[in-house]
Order: C-alpha cells, then sequence, then structure tokens
C-alpha cells in the first residue's frame, strides 16, 4: 500500500436524514459548515443528508419517494412535451 494517500484528521460528526430527522454520530474527515448540540450535549459538525439507511426504501422495504430538487416534476413534463411531438 502507498504511504501517506489517507486523510489523518477524522473527527466525530453527527450525520443527519433529513427526510425523518434520525442522525447517527461517527467519524469522519468530512468539511463542514453546520454544527449541532447532540444528545451529550457537546456539539459536533452537522452533514446533512437527502437519504440514508433509515429512509431508502431497500432498507425499509417502503417505496416512498424522495425528491428534493424537483427531478421528477422535470422528468415527467420534458417526457410530456416528448408524447405531445410524437402524436
Amino acid at each position: 500500500m502507498k504511504k501517506d494517500i489517507h486523510p489523518k484528521e477524522y473527527r466525530t460528526v453527527v450525520f443527519k436524514d433529513m427526510s425523518n430527522e434520525e442522525a447517527f454520530l461517527t467519524k469522519s474527515t468530512i468539511k463542514t459548515k453546520d454544527t449541532i448540540v447532540w444528545e451529550d450535549g457537546k456539539e459536533y459538525p452537522l452533514v446533512k443528508l437527502e437519504i440514508s439507511n433509515t429512509s431508502h426504501p431497500f432498507f425499509t422495504g417502503k417505496m416512498k419517494l424522495v425528491d428534493t430538487a424537483g427531478r421528477v416534476d422535470k422528468f415527467r413534463s420534458k417526457y410530456n412535451k416528448y408524447l405531445e411531438k410524437k402524436n
């Protein structure tokens, strides 16, 4: 293995799934400006997630559409225009 290619700045970070408010504490090298006060009363850097294992349909068994950027609506409007041209 190559030496000195892995980051050394590991720190404790909170990852929060914004779709269901679930959060977990772990170590990471990710950079973030947001912070949150954790259950132990200490303040930690916060990483906001759109989807995690607690909200992903594969892990939950529930089909739930999470569309924070309007991608589904954009696709439907493009597809409808295509269908109108085709007819």
